[in-house]
């Protein structure tokens, strides 16, 4: 029997395993959930909205079990509290636009016909969530896709194997019954045979544009609906008349919070000349206030890599990029306990150009690369040579300009004067190899459900 393995960034240790279902065992759980969908799916829209509503209040009473083991499983440090604030944030939101999201699109009600588009649930959605921020993915589509009659199959990755018990039990607890959200641990072969098989309505992905390519390969030919979001090289701009220390305090910490491990983490940024010496200097200062550290010890305000070969990546296209001629700014002796493994000092690069992998390739790390602009239009060529797109950063006093420039940069979400966030009311979303589909807003309820058209003509005499 195949175990899945957790192997915690603080120590190396083995934290956690689990032995990975069959795929026959598999099998019987989308069985139970297909058998208890239509049940589900009938109860009253404000009912399953309320009993969402209530296993994510079950998780909140968790928090003293959560926040340590995330810190074990990969590495965020407890002085951060978990992930409760963006869970809940998105939880309430999806909870108060459902019955708008979900009521049908009326045509026509007269005395001859009525004419109405219905959502109607998919039936199983298979959740397939990622170890950055295990419970905010992941909410992102077990809110809505349970408050609008889906049925739920959730994995995790195995760097976070005990979220989706934690998840499902608050749920349970909460009063969802147990064939509605299901957990389950599945190897690479058997999570594709599944998909391959049509066991799903609909399968969202969080993880590497290589997991989203072999869910493509998966699910070709069952015609299942596929949500992907997947890598990231988010860039910065800042402009002449930005707000100096609030660019640098958010571009910053969207570049290092989390170790860098945010799918919208700011990876590049590109400042106008007159602004460049005072934001490069600024920043190095800002980065070099961290105390990395063992995440369990209250004081460290950056943990380890979720794991060793993720900082391993990031080293190596650092030493790339110096090797070509970037400067690395951030002075190792105030790091030592990088320890060549997980723990990971965090940097900043400058003479940096797209000539490197480290402004091209998605770093996942706490490293940011910053390249001095002239004009919008060279800023615009730089954040569009990229071949993803999640989010765009724009610092700028003037909206007009922010909004021209971002209808003309190649991403799903276009920010000013903010960075690395997440709107529930707006739709997630991404472009190029970060994905397709969208969740969260309107928008996601509506793709975790499918148009159904009523066309009634009424007898008449």
């Amino acid at each position: 029997m195949a175990m899945i393995q957790c192997i915690s960034p603080v120590d190396g240790s083995v934290y956690a395993e689990r032995a990975a279902l069959s795929f026959d065992a598999a099998k019987d759980v989308v069985a139970r959930a297909r058998k208890a969908q239509k049940a589900w799916a009938k109860r009253p829209l404000e009912e399953r909205v309320q009993l969402v509503l209530k296993g994510a209040a079950r998780l909140n009473e968790m928090s003293d079990l959560v926040v340590p083991e995330l810190a074990w499983q990969m590495g965020r440090p407890i002085k951060y509290g978990g992930e409760y604030k963006g869970f809940n944030e998105r939880s309430n939101y999806v909870a108060s636009i459902a019955a708008d999201a979900m009521a049908p699109v009326v045509v026509e009600e007269s005395d001859r016909f009525e004419r109405r588009i219905e959502r109607e649930a998919h039936g199983v959605v298979f959740v397939v969530a990622p170890w950055n921020y295990p419970y905010m993915t992941a909410i992102n589509t077990i809110a809505p896709a349970l408050m609008a009659g889906n049925t739920v199959v959730l994995k995790h990755a195995s760097q976070t194997l005990l979220v989706g018990e934690r998840l499902v039990q608050a749920f349970i607890e909460a009063g969802i019954p147990e064939d509605v959200f299901q957990n389950v641990f599945l190897d690479h072969e058997t999570t594709s045979a599944l998909i391959a098989a049509g066991s799903f309505n609909f399968v969202n992905f969080t993880g590497s544009v290589e997991g989203g390519r072999s869910m493509e390969r998966a699910a070709a030919g069952t015609f299942t609906g596929l949500g992907l979001e997947l890598g990231g090289k988010d860039p910065g701009y800042v402009m002449e008349d930005a707000d100096l220390e609030a660019a640098v305090d958010t571009l910053m910490d969207g570049a290092t919070y989390n170790s860098g491990q945010c799918c919208c983490g700011i990876e590049r940024i590109y400042v106008h000349e007159s602004l460049y010496d005072a934001f490069v200097e600024k920043s190095v200062a800002w980065v070099s206030n961290y105390k990395l550290g063992n995440p369990l010890d209250p004081e460290t305000s950056l943990g380890p890599m979720a794991h060793k070969r993720f900082a391993k990546v990031v080293r190596e296209q650092i030493a790339d990029a110096v090797s070509k001629g970037a400067k690395a700014l951030v002075d190792p002796k105030l790091f030592p306990q990088d320890d060549g493994g997980a723990y990971l000092a965090p940097q900043v690069l400058v003479d940096v150009d797209h000539s490197m992998a480290f402004m091209r390739e998605e770093t996942f790390g706490p490293a940011v690369g910053i390249m001095k602009v002239k004009s919008d239009e060279e800023a615009l060529a730089l954040m569009n040579d990229s071949q993803y797109g999640l989010t765009a950063s724009l610092w700028t006093q003037d909206v007009g300009r922010a909004a021209r420039l971002g209808r003309e940069i190649e991403t799903g979400t276009v920010f000013m004067n903010r960075a690395d966030y997440l709107d529930p009311a707006l739709c997630w979303t991404g472009v190029k190899e970060t994905g397709r589909g969208g969740s969260l807003s309107v928008i996601g309820f509506h793709n975790l459900t499918r148009p159904k058209s009523f066309h009634l003509k009424k007898v008449t005499a």
